[in-house]
């Protein structure tokens, strides 16, 4: 009986082989064995043998092949570091039949690390179980050969090992996983209850794997690093943008100094640190000025650091490692303006090693944002400062013309008492009187600026009518208005509530608005002054014919001592400073003054007041 090995026994040929052995047992019962036919049946079933051998082998290999190719599509499939690790290792389980795998990568000592180690039913292995043949694997590192074994407990290459006999390692097969011309690590499966159960092909499928694994497990690594990389960038930008939006919310220098140096040091992982400014003079000293965390606090940084003194010169940062004598490892930053240095920013690390270049990169970068904001408020607070001492000098200034305007006026009363006066000498008296009141408008101008922007201008809030102020205003500007010929008219609402407001601020404000609409309106004009009821408050509008104002002579005006530039407001007298007042006034009411105006047919001036509950 022959077979061809070239194609899989048929069904046919099987029952013939159950017939001829049920034959052979029936000749064995009867005691009647025919030897020819034993014999031919025996070179059958060997035959048999040999064809069900090559069929498996066969089937084997075509399954192998099989799996390769699933294996290599699935691990496309994933750029997950984790998962292709897992993937691979449950792929080499299944293409060996082995009992247990190992992948192990290199780690930064050149030693192997398991990254991933699985079973026969795809079960992780713990870390009490990763025992294996460190002398194999570490063979195939170095070595970059592949290496099997069928019974490692006999094998005169390992069979002194403590780990093969320990263990009773018995079929061991490993192969380098190789990217880019290295090895990056090692495949390593065993089975320690069978000899001989992988083979020279089963060695050859593990390396074509171990290529193919290697390339994804090598994409997967880059990506994960690439990956950490980008999250690390994107997580300080996110910082620093936090960073950005605290510098702008202040205006204050120390405390964006403050938040500069906190900042560095969480950056950074400092412990503490240090911020000081550079002192006027030959020599580059820095003075402490701003302190955190539990590190000392000395009062000059030159001194302290010797490392600041080459940052001063050279305008670049330094670190330095930790001293013999208890000084820690150190970073100094220079807080650059253009080519100036305004000061340095010291951080201390807790270990002896130095900030890191990315650290140093990092904390730079943090410091070139945060030194605009810290020099805007080092101008802001001198502008401050100078605003301040402007105010107080013209607060003195007002408070001492009073008294010789006082006296002016009062002698040139004196002198047109005397008598005996040309009609030339009292016209000029009339000019000294009018020329003091001026100065006294101006003086009481430049008082009210000065006690404005002083914070020092307080209000007496009263209950006061409607038409008690109407009147009021009437009152104080009717015998101008008749000077201009203007008409004069009022639209006053019925049944008005009465106001919570200063009287006499108020009064102020309706007089300076009415005085402006009669002296910028040329002759014979109407000025309006109309006062209504809405919601929780009173409202006034002053309204003129006049002159008007064009869009961008709106947006100047209030600016003190700013005046139009044409000849009729010109030949007007003002100082530049009553709207700049009465807006002032108006916001401390609790309002905003609405313009309306257009060139050549007038203006209208509106706010409110609150009403009396």
């Amino acid at each position: 009986m022959t077979h061809n090995q070239s194609h899989p026994l048929t069904s046919q040929e099987l029952t013939s082989v159950r017939q001829n052995l049920n034959l052979l047992r029936s000749q064995l019962q009867a005691g009647r064995v025919d030897g020819t036919f034993l014999s031919r049946q025996i070179e059958s079933f060997a035959a048999l043998l040999d064809q069900v051998e090559a069929e498996h082998h066969q089937h084997k290999k075509e399954s192998r092949f099989q799996a390769l190719y699933s294996v290599s599509r699935l691990l496309g499939s994933s750029l997950d570091l984790q998962v292709v690790l897992d993937q691979v290792m449950d792929a080499i389980i299944q293409l060996t039949a082995a009992e247990r795998g190992f992948l192990m990568l290199r780690d930064d000592d050149g030693g192997l690390a398991v990254k991933a180690a699985r079973n026969l039913d795809q079960q992780t292995l713990s870390s009490e179980d990763f025992k294996y043949s460190r002398t194999i694997a570490n063979q195939v590192l170095d070595g970059g050969k592949a290496l099997l074994t069928t019974n490692a407990i006999e094998d005169p290459r390992f069979a002194g090992q403590a780990s093969i006999i320990g263990q009773s390692l018995r079929s061991i097969m490993a192969a380098p996983l190789r990217a880019r011309g290295s090895v990056m690590g090692v495949v390593y499966v065993d089975n320690r209850m069978m000899a001989g159960l992988f083979n020279e092909d089963d060695l050859a499928a593990l390396e074509t794997f171990a290529g193919q694994a290697a390339v994804a497990l090598d994409n997967a690594r880059l990506f994960s690093e690439t990956d950490q990389e980008l999250a690390e960038r994107v997580e300080q930008l996110t910082q620093l943008r936090r960073i950005d939006r605290l510098l702008n919310e202040t205006l204050d220098a120390d405390k964006a100094m403050q938040i500069t140096l906190e900042w560095a040091c969480r950056l950074s992982g400092a412990i503490g640190g240090h911020l000081g400014l550079a002192v006027e003079g030959d020599s580059p000293q820095v003075k402490t000025s701003h302190h955190y965390g539990p590190v000392g606090y000395p009062e000059y940084l030159d001194a302290a650091y010797p490392a600041v003194r080459e940052v001063m010169l050279t305008r670049k940062p330094a670190a330095t490692r930790a001293g013999d004598n208890g000084e820690r490892a150190a970073l100094v930053v220079p807080i650059l303006r253009e080519t100036r240095v305004l000061g340095v920013v010291v951080i201390e690390n807790d270990s002896a090693e130095p900030f890191t270049p990315e650290q140093q990169d990092l904390i730079e970068r943090m410091v070139g944002r945060a030194v605009v904001a810290i020099e805007n408020g080092r101008l802001y607070a001198a502008v401050r400062a100078a605003d301040r001492a402007k105010s107080e000098f013209v607060g003195v200034v007002a408070h001492d013309l009073k008294v010789p305007m006082t006296s002016i006026a009062g002698y040139a009363d004196l002198t047109a008492m005397q008598g005996g006066l040309s009609e030339r000498q009292q016209q000029f008296i009339g000019r000294i009187k009018d020329t003091v009141k001026r100065m006294e408008m101006l003086v009481s101008d430049l008082s009210d600026i000065s006690r404005i922007e002083s914070g020092h201008f307080f209000m007496e809030e009263t209950r006061v009518p409607a038409a008690e102020i109407v009147q009021a205003v009437k009152d104080s500007t009717l015998t101008q208005l008749e000077s201009y010929h203007h008409r004069y008219v009022e639209l006053i609402e019925p049944n008005l509530p009465d106001m919570r407001v200063d009287y006499y601020r108020l009064l102020q404000v309706l007089t300076n608005l009415v005085s402006n609409a009669y002296k910028y309106t040329p002759e014979g004009g109407t000025i309006t002054l109309r006062v209504r009821q809405v919601p929780g408050r009173v409202e006034f509008t002053v309204k003129d014919t006049g002159v008007g104002l064009s869009k961008e002579q709106i947006a100047k005006l209030g600016t003190k001592f700013w005046r139009a530039e044409d000849d009729f407001t010109r030949s007007r007298p003002g100082t530049g400073l009553g709207f700049a007042i009465t807006r002032a006034l108006v916001e401390q009411m609790g309002s905003q003054i609405k313009i309306e105006s257009e060139v050549g047919k007038g203006s209208s001036f509106t706010f409110s007041v609150a009403a009396a509950g």
